[in-house]
């Protein structure tokens, strides 16, 4: 045995009252690498299959491919949320699930208005434009 082993059957004692076991009954998770690679995965799939959507021109109408896009941001949102920031019903007391629903909730208004005013945009500063003359822009 060297002289660096240590005795960990002595209590530790760091101030905290005796019902104060915050750090291991909480019910957060900190993630293992199995559930990073989990949420890796996911997220590369979730950006792979939009980029191939608009690359592709796989669906003719663009407002379904929109909206479509629009769904798997909010499901990414969803694979960080749970997957990285390590987020659940039972940790921080219920908190952080407040959090998430707060999360939608600004989400929600930054998509849709993003696509308002985008489209308030195209609507009333671009000229009339036909799909050849958008194909022979520079």
């Amino acid at each position: 045995m060297s002289a660096n082993t240590h005795d960990h059957s002595h209590h530790h004692d760091h101030g905290h009252a005796h019902g104060d076991d915050h750090h291991h009954d909480s019910g957060e998770d900190h993630g293992s690498f199995k559930s990073y690679m989990i949420g890796f995965i996911l997220s590369v799939i979730l950006t792979a299959i939009p980029f191939w959507l608009v690359m592709g021109d796989v669906i003719e109408n663009r407002t379904t491919t929109v909206l479509i896009i629009m769904i798997f941001g909010v499901i990414q949102v969803f694979v960080h949320m749970i997957y990285f920031l390590h987020m659940n019903t039972k940790s921080q007391g219920g908190w952080i699930f407040m959090s998430l629903l707060f999360t939608l909730v600004v989400v929600m208004i930054t998509l849709v208005g993003s696509l308002w005013v985008m489209y308030n945009m195209n609507k009333n500063m671009m000229p009339p434009m036909t799909m050849e003359q958008m194909r022979n822009m520079p």
